[in-house]
């Protein structure tokens, strides 16, 4: 019997269902985003320069820390979409099992690992005497709490994707608004400085953890976390991780790339330099956080319509998906040409640091609006289970484009050059995509035929 999420999934109209998905995960993502800016307002205001310095040599291993949950989460929701299409919600709740014992498996992995060698790794991630400190004591206690962050967001992306995504949103906004409350309450008020925003950062996460996970217990939900279910199985883990490896990978290379960068920056523009680097990273980051929302919004619809070989509602919610990311990125683009001070200022009263981050800001985002179609059409190979396109196409702009700039073009332009690498290596990986995407829509195009002739 269907329920009427499936029936949504099927009948409604495109543009509305993808609202319906889409806005409480644009919510959700936005309101981590504003945490994570706020809590790195009040470390530049609060705290100091070095501080937003320190903070930038870190974000290497939390995109690394991140990368375990895009692995299991991205890799699960996807394949639980695909499965309730195919009215299969036994595998839909093995997937689920099965997420949860490889996420808790991964991250003793990592965390182990990294706090054993967290001094080294830093150092060799780009940080100096002056903010090596701040680095390291920030990721000392975020670290410990990582797997709280991970079972959240992998639990979360799931719970959109078997229908819930109202809920979802909520999930992630309990956490965000707990966030939001301890940053200043550690900072301030116990004077803990950066530690303080590590703990409210752990602490609110475990909060919306308890909560994600409370929903996949109860006889309401759709799909059921269940004890036989946390068996490791084979085939299932080979499903969710052939999904998942595309963001996984993506990440791990956004980890090396940064590692070049920050080690880059530092060495044409001193620990400031690396600071900008570390704002102009946020405020991209608020933009891309909308494109998440949106990506987490589509995934179940295509996903789903994939798995029921309705390749007309498939191919719509794609062409609607790209229109609106495009959208998003051209608005950011505008933004941050015509106002940086606003974005610069927010975050910094040193001078220089602002001027740093101004002229950065300016020239990484000049070819943002392509941005948008590229992610949306990563998104669209990972909710088909196209685990080979979707890890080339995110590949692409990080490894086969990015680093060789990174690399050369400040010989030529010194730190110009390192922003200029940006702009230049997002034109030539939205050119790949569109490429891309151009052989995949002839695949569905002679699928959805073949469908008609045997019909």
């Amino acid at each position: 019997m269907q329920t009427h999420r499936e029936q949504d999934f099927q009948t409604k109209k495109i543009s509305r269902l993808v609202w319906d998905y889409a806005l409480p995960g644009i919510v959700g993502t936005m309101v981590t985003a504003m945490y994570n800016v706020i809590g790195r307002i009040f470390i530049g205001q609060g705290v100091g320069a070095l501080a937003i310095s320190g903070l930038a040599i870190t974000f290497p291993v939390m995109n690394l820390t991140s990368s375990l949950g895009m692995l299991v989460g991205a890799g699960g929701a996807a394949r639980i979409s695909i499965s309730l299409g195919k009215k299969d919600r036994e595998t839909a709740e093995k997937i689920l099992g099965n997420s949860l014992s490889i996420t808790v498996i991964l991250n003793a992995i990592f965390i182990t690992l990294f706090l054993v060698f967290l001094d080294p790794i830093l150092r060799a991630f780009g940080a100096s005497d002056l903010t090596l400190p701040y680095a390291h004591d920030y990721l000392q206690i975020v670290l410990l709490g990582n797997v709280f962050v991970s079972l959240c967001y992998n639990f979360n992306a799931m719970m959109r994707s078997s229908g819930y995504p109202q809920k979802a949103m909520i999930t992630m906004l309990i956490g965000a608004v707990f966030n939001i409350i301890l940053t200043p309450l550690f900072l301030y008020v116990f004077d803990l400085g950066i530690k303080g925003v590590a703990w409210a950062t752990v602490i609110s996460m475990f909060i919306g953890m308890l909560f994600v996970m409370d929903h996949f217990t109860r006889e309401s939900s759709l799909i059921r976390l269940r004890w036989k279910n946390l068996r490791l199985d084979k085939k299932i883990i080979g499903a969710i991780l052939s999904i998942g490896l595309s963001p996984f990978s993506m990440q791990v290379a956004a980890s090396g790339v940064a590692v070049l960068l920050n080690t880059s920056l530092l060495r044409y523009g001193g620990d400031l330099a690396v600071g900008a680097y570390g704002i102009i990273n946020t405020v991209l980051m608020i933009f891309l956080m909308i494109l998440m929302g949106l990506n987490l919004g589509t995934q179940p619809i295509i996903g789903y319509n994939y798995g029921a070989r309705d390749f007309a509602r498939v191919k719509e919610t794609l062409y609607y998906s790209l229109k609106v990311a495009t959208v998003i990125t051209t608005l950011g683009f505008i933004i941050g040409q015509f106002f940086p001070h606003l974005f610069a200022s927010a975050f910094t009263v040193d001078p220089e640091l602002r001027s740093i981050t101004e002229k950065g800001i300016q020239i990484t985002i000049a070819a943002f609006p392509l941005v948008g179609m590229q992610i949306a059409a990563s998104s669209f190979f990972q909710s088909l289970g196209y685990a080979a396109k979707s890890i080339i196409q995110s590949l692409s702009r990080q490894l086969i484009f990015l680093v060789p700039f990174i690399i050369v073009f400040p010989r030529f332009w010194g730190l110009n050059g390192l922003w200029m690498a940006m702009p230049a290596a997002d034109t030539l990986a939205a050119i790949l995509s569109i490429y891309l995407l151009i052989i995949q829509l002839r695949v569905l195009n002679k699928m959805e035929e073949d469908d008609k002739r045997i019909a």
